[in-house]
């Protein structure tokens, strides 16, 4: 099949072997696949990408850089097959989590593994208890930003803030206007997302932000302090990977703040711990969401609460992959990016 690998730290388009569907799994032709900032992540900071992985102990995310690679896993697909003993419905169009086991049981990240690879490429292997049909009346390729926004709508779920709450939103990519939308539905006021894109604040607004400033004229902290109300415990949610960041919030927030850090600095940073230690700020890195998010995603995505694909800003095929994340280096342009390997 064809498909986009990773290839000496570089992207070239070129036959590869045909997935095979081992037990419990299916075998899918890609529809659409969002090009993600871990996607980017992965390219530019290989070698910290994979120390990440083995320093924490977590091996999901692990693979061999000499061999080739197929990033994407923010995908929709359909199904073509099954492996042994696995009951499939042809041509069900459908959205996973990005996970598969192995045939010893081990875990691995679709497109972050030498043996699944993603939706950079033509067809796929997934995981059958992975996948969750998508609705008929919804355009399968929008479906794809399914598990963008379910990180975002997630890591909102895992703290139980409600009306009575507030927040802030720096970084509008998906995974962050998933966030924004996920305060608006629970009825948070205010609202204040950051985000340099104008293109990308316009989104935010769209999405039920009460306020959105450009941090480069505009800090949000003090925008949220202008509109909140008195004793009001604040939610911030990094969805942008800013080294020195985090440590400028934690002096700048009020006491007992919330900080969730969603995007991934793959360089060290510095904070200064006893600043956080002295305002009883309640640091979380995020990783894991309410599994149930991803579904109800779906959903929100079906029943038009959220509107997805206003925030898909190109299509490419294959050839137009590596261009295309040159291209998202400047997120002035663009919100999400799709490839469709069929085009």
């Amino acid at each position: 099949m064809r498909a986009v690998v990773m290839r000496n730290r570089k992207l070239v388009v070129d036959e590869i072997p045909e997935p095979v569907p081992g037990p419990g799994q299916v075998l899918v032709e890609t529809i659409a696949c969002g090009i993600c900032g871990s996607d980017k992540q992965a390219l530019d900071y290989t070698d910290e990408f994979l120390q990440a992985s083995r320093d924490s102990g977590v091996p999901t995310f692990l693979f061999d850089p000499c061999r080739d690679l197929v990033l994407g896993h923010e995908l929709s697909a359909r199904v073509i097959g099954a492996g042994p003993d696995t009951p499939f419905v042809e041509g069900q169009a459908v959205v996973a989590l990005p996970w598969a086991l192995d045939r010893a049981g081990g875990i691995h990240g679709i497109g972050y593994s030498n043996e699944f690879p993603g939706g950079f490429g033509e067809r796929m292997v997934l995981q059958a208890m992975a996948l969750e049909p998508i609705p008929g009346h919804v355009p399968p390729h929008v479906a794809a930003l399914t598990e963008p926004l379910a990180v975002g709508f997630g890591n909102v779920a895992r703290t139980g803030i409600g009306p009575d709450g507030t927040g802030i939103v720096i970084g509008c990519g998906p995974v962050g206007l998933g966030a924004v939308a996920a305060l608006a539905e629970r009825g948070v006021a205010p609202i204040v997302v950051s985000d340099p894109s104008a293109l990308r604040r316009e989104a935010a607004l769209r999405m039920g932000a009460h306020r959105v400033v450009d941090p480069a004229v505009e800090d949000p902290v003090e925008i949220w302090q202008e509109l909140a109300a008195p004793g009001q415990k604040l939610h911030v949610w990094v969805c942008a990977s800013v080294p020195g960041l985090l440590n400028d919030l934690m002096y700048k927030v009020p006491r007992e703040t919330a900080i969730l850090q969603i995007g991934a600095v793959m360089t060290d940073d510095v904070i200064r711990p006893i600043v956080g230690l002295y305002k009883d700020i309640s640091l979380q890195m995020c990783m894991v969401y309410p599994q149930e998010e991803y579904a109800k995603t779906l959903r929100r995505i079906a029943d038009g609460t959220v509107d997805a694909a206003s925030l898909i800003t190109d299509q490419v095929g294959l050839d137009g992959v590596a261009d295309a994340i040159e291209s998202l280096r400047n997120p002035d342009d663009h919100i999400q990016i799709l490839v469709r390997p069929q085009l």
